[in-house]
């Protein structure tokens, strides 16, 4: 990941659009920009705003990266995101994706995350699926390439009981499936 986060964090973001206005913080590290006054980063941080919904982040990554599809990590922290949209999903060289902090409540929602090939580190704590039972080990179960997860590695140990849950559900799906054909 080559240059510092694009960091739009603490700017009263409420939506993708909202973002298209604003300037990056300036950090230690200051931010290069290539001719097209975009920046030279694989980082965007939206981190401590009022998102709710994901609508734009595409034209929003777009519109401050020098290249867009290559995004590895997004900080999407203490927002009020309530679905993983799928238009995460689309983000195929995201590395780090940080939704902690957030409302999401759907807990079969973090399946779509398993659409991304390189995902290795997830944070969903602070969201109200952590109190759901089995939480970390259903998320660990359908993101199979995870190493760390709520900023706590991922050990061999928890994936046996991992694999187990997904494999029972696994045999519950293909289950349904044949009765309802």
């Amino acid at each position: 990941m080559y240059g510092p986060p694009v960091d739009l964090s603490f700017k009263c973001i409420s939506s993708m659009a909202d973002a298209l206005n604003e300037e990056p913080w300036v950090g230690l590290r200051p931010l290069k920009r290539n001719s097209e006054n975009k920046y030279l980063s694989h980082s965007l941080r939206l981190n401590n705003n009022s998102i709710t919904m994901l609508n734009g982040l595409h034209d929003t990554v777009a519109h401050f990266l020098a290249e867009p599809t290559q995004l590895a990590w997004l900080d999407l922290s203490f927002n009020n995101i309530v679905h993983i949209d799928p238009v995460l999903c689309e983000l195929q060289e995201l590395r780090v994706l940080y939704l902690h902090g957030n409302n999401i409540f759907n807990l079969p929602e973090v399946e779509r995350l398993a659409a991304l090939p390189h995902l290795h580190t997830v944070t969903l704590h602070g969201n109200l699926i952590e109190h759901e039972r089995g939480y970390r080990s259903r998320v660990v179960s359908v993101l199979p390439h995870l190493k760390t997860m709520d900023f706590s590695g991922v050990t061999p140990q928890e994936r046996v009981p991992a694999n187990i849950w997904h494999h029972r559900r696994s045999n519950r799906v293909r289950t349904v499936r044949t009765r309802l054909q």
